[in-house]
């Protein structure tokens, strides 16, 4: 899962100064792209360190988020909202893929930390005391 999101980091830091000429907005296409790998490599080195339920949620969260953003500016042309950019991008290429990839396995992969996580803290035996 944490690689899945150090994926999408590296990938948003070294495409964020392509995204400088997006209009609209009052965040640029840059920033909006070094936050998400900011974010995103936070999330993996916490799901690494912690490892627990609220752990695997944020990276939920960030994967997920991901995914979907990725995904409604490569169908929608949404234009700008509110302080983002209009990131609509129609087309694939391979740092697209490898970002989605990433995003996406981390996501399910989250889903499952968490729920495994779960899982195992409910057979933990009762303190005595």
């Amino acid at each position: 899962m944490a690689a899945g999101l150090v994926v999408d980091a590296v990938v948003h830091w070294i495409y964020a100064p392509d995204m400088a000429y997006v209009q609209g907005g009052a965040i640029s296409g840059e920033l909006l792209f070094q936050v998400q790998a900011a974010v995103a490599g936070v999330a993996a080195v916490v799901v690494l360190v912690v490892g627990s339920r609220w752990a695997y949620a944020l990276g939920f969260v960030v994967a997920g988020s991901a995914v979907g953003a990725l995904l409604l500016y490569h169908y929608v042309d949404v234009g700008a909202l509110g302080p983002l950019p209009d990131m609509y991008d129609p087309i694939w290429y391979t740092e697209k893929w490898l970002s989605l990839v990433g995003e996406g396995i981390a996501t399910v992969a989250a889903a499952a930390g968490f729920a495994l996580a779960g899982r195992a803290r409910e057979r933990e035996p009762e303190p005595v005391g």
